[in-house]
């Protein structure tokens, strides 16, 4: 059914968050400039991200040298606003810049808003732009809510005005979300954006267009302009204003299918930089310029995208990065293989913070799925580039490092592990029982896919079979790279009632229909 448009706890909110937030577009492709005549502006808009009980990260950019100022309050009208100075905004962060409030109350809605003052003359600012979010709840009969998915302007399908741009974000808007999941490809930095592509129906879809989408990105000026492209839409630079982020990478913010130490061939004419370590160092810096992440800010020296958001007595969330750690993409039928698809130190870090998790669920946010086969047919017909390989068998390859965390899971009985993905551009739950399976020694979860939130959509991948997957629900065209206009564009909903502790999944389409339902009773170690 599609979603009722009922008032949520932010409704009265965003009449005037829709004021603020929805800034005049900004010139496509367009960088900040020197010059100091007129007044800093946030055209790009606002944003939150990696929000607890009592802090959260404010994000903006300006275009131009600005100083950033943080006002919050617990009304929308400011009445006695708290003041926080953040920092210089200058080239150094691409005029991106960070400001993290502490001291907040928990479970409370906190206005903010954020003005850019002319660091040679304060009294010179811009007009302020405004944003909301809810801290995390310290009781449990608050409830959380939640939104997940990924996959967004890939395969050459961008911000097309007559279809209404990236709307799907409206959709999840109206769910009322306590936060945003952005489960990868958050970006396609390989993914160049033209003016026109042509439909099956004989229709054209028209892009917005930039200098930096225009081809692969390789510069760090490339990579910048990549995730500025996205806040060219309303519909995401309202969204970003209304809900907060909790966002993780995987391989098209760098290149497909990447992984660490591997070579451009040398016959791929499109890049001219041939180290994928090259691109994804630039790629990481400008990740973290241009999203609010707590472990991966600017100057950070050691930064990292894995880290553990607790929400709240009923649910922390576990972010992997199934990217930066892995091993190259083979065949994947090693029968020893240590560093797997995590690496030996983001697993060992994972199992201690899920044995120390107090959390009723344990969401565990992986960037690519566990039993559906995803094959690297850039590198080989035969080369895997997730986890499971189609041998439906004993764990070989990257499986032995997932047999070997689902083994710890069972053992020390951590209770409510509840698997979330995106990647494959399609919908699906998947129901892991060890009754089925080649590996036996787990209990079982379930894991849910979602997305792409405006992409190509393709078809249902295959399932392996070494730990037990049935798919109970998929949504998937038959025909490879469906565009927005033809459908299948999706997101999910994970809602935690505060009252029963129960957990239920919901798997909606682009205009917020949902298509499959799914409730979990809490405390219980596999179901």
């Amino acid at each position: 059914m599609s979603l009722p448009s009922l008032p949520g706890r932010r409704a009265l909110l965003r009449g005037s968050l829709a004021a603020s937030a929805a800034l005049a577009l900004p010139a496509a492709g367009s960088a900040p400039a020197f010059a100091r005549s007129g007044r800093p502006e946030a055209k790009w808009g606002v944003q939150t991200g990696d929000v607890t009980h009592d802090s959260g990260l404010v994000w903006v950019r300006s275009d131009r040298p600005a100083r950033m100022i943080v006002e919050t309050s617990a009304t929308e009208s400011f009445r006695l606003p708290q003041r926080r100075h953040g920092p210089l905004l200058g080239p150094g962060t691409d005029f991106t810049g960070t400001t993290r409030l502490r001291g907040l109350p928990a479970g409370e809605q906190i206005h903010y808003r954020v003005r850019l003052a002319d660091p040679d003359d304060p009294r010179r600012s811009g007009e302020p732009v405004t944003g909301t979010f809810r801290t995390v709840p310290a009781r449990r009969r608050e409830g959380v809510r939640f939104v997940w998915s990924g996959d967004l302007a890939g395969q050459g399908w961008g911000i097309d005005p007559d279809f209404g741009g990236y709307r799907i974000f409206e959709a999840m808007a109206r769910t009322d979300p306590d936060f945003f999941l952005f489960s990868g490809d958050t970006v396609y930095a390989d993914g160049p954006i033209q003016a026109t592509a042509a439909l099956p129906d004989g229709g054209v879809w028209r892009n917005i267009t930039t200098e930096e989408k225009s081809k692969v990105a390789e510069t760090l000026a490339e990579f910048r302009g990549n995730f500025r492209y996205n806040l060219l839409d309303e519909h995401f630079r309202r969204f970003n204003a209304q809900v907060p982020s909790i966002v993780q990478w995987d391989d098209h913010e760098v290149r497909n299918n990447w992984y660490p130490g591997q070579r451009i061939a040398d016959t791929d004419g499109r890049y001219t930089e041939k180290s994928v370590d090259v691109l994804a160092a630039r790629a990481r810096r400008a990740f973290g310029e241009y999203f609010p992440m707590s472990t991966l800010r600017p100057g950070d020296r050691e930064g990292r995208v894995h880290r553990v958001l607790r929400q709240g007595p009923l649910l922390d969330v576990f972010v992997l990065d199934m990217r930066t750690y892995r091993n190259a993409n083979s065949t994947g039928d090693q029968t020893v293989d240590p560093q797997g698809i995590l690496g030996r130190e983001q697993l060992e870090w994972l199992k201690r913070e899920l044995a120390r998790s107090r959390a009723v669920w344990k969401v565990i946010a992986a960037d690519m799925p566990l039993g559906l086969i995803v094959p690297d047919t850039g590198e080989g017909a035969q080369h895997v580039e997730a986890v499971a390989q189609g041998d439906p068998g004993v764990p070989l390859g990257r499986e032995l490092q997932i047999a070997e965390l689902l083994r710890f899971i069972k053992h020390r009985r951590i209770t409510g592990t509840v698997w979330l993905t995106a990647d494959v551009h399609h919908t699906s739950a998947q129901h892991y029982q060890p009754s089925r399976a080649a590996f036996g020694d787990f209990e079982p979860f379930w894991e849910f896919v979602s997305g792409p939130l405006n992409a190509g959509a393709f078809p249902a991948s295959a399932l392996d079979g070494t730990f037990g997957p049935e798919r109970v629900f998929v949504k998937a065209p038959a025909a490879a790279n469906v565009s927005p206009a033809g459908g299948y564009q999706f997101f999910g909903e994970v809602d935690i009632d505060g009252g029963s502790g129960e957990l239920t999944v919901r798997l909606r389409e682009q205009d917020g229909t949902v298509l499959y339902t799914k409730r979990l009773r809490p405390g219980l170690v596999g179901q």
